[in-house]
């Protein structure tokens, strides 16, 4: 049985496209998305979409993998293995910040990989987008604008009137398996 997955339109220029987005937006769509061969600055702002979490995970993740860092160091000399080494302190904070830097980048940089999968939600395999035959010249040189059937506003009909108001072109009803 075939299930309608949502509606996929092609705009025919970057700035076409910003504004179809704001559009789209405007209209009280929320589960939409826009796609094109290379990044658009300003299509954040155009489809809404807020300041990304990701810089705070990273945050964090640096935080802590240099706390954690300095803490095994410091249990090591001066609490499980106190050594006296040319007179010096067990605690030498200078001899640690070495391993503590690393373990600092090394966290933030796990942060950011697996922060950006997380927040992208992926590997995704399988988009239902897929099933387009058109939406492959997403990569090449062509605009889209899709609507998912899971958005509160979709309607089969008025959605693809509203998409065509709006300048789209090649309107296609996504229809899957």
């Amino acid at each position: 049985m075939n299930q309608t997955l949502g509606v996929l339109a092609r705009f025919a220029n970057p700035a076409e496209l910003i504004e179809a987005a704001q559009k789209v937006r405007d209209a009280g769509f929320e589960k939409f998305d826009c796609h094109s061969p290379f990044p658009i600055h300003g299509m954040d702002d155009a489809m809404g979409l807020k300041r990304s979490i990701l810089g705070y995970i990273v945050g964090g993740m640096t935080i802590t993998g240099a706390t954690l860092g300095m803490a095994l160091q410091y249990w090591i000399a001066a609490i499980e293995y106190p050594l006296v080494i040319s007179g010096k302190p067990f605690f030498s904070w200078q001899a640690f910040i070495i391993v503590t830097f690393a373990l600092f980048v090394l966290f933030g940089a796990f942060g950011a990989v697996f922060g950006m999968f997380g927040l992208n939600r992926l590997p995704r395999l399988h988009h239902p987008l897929f099933y387009s035959d058109q939406f492959a010249k997403a990569t090449d040189d062509a605009f889209f604008v899709s609507i998912e059937v899971a958005d509160k506003k979709f309607d089969e009909t008025k959605t693809q009137e509203f998409l065509a108001s709006i300048g789209g072109a090649d309107i296609e009803l996504v229809v899957g398996e």
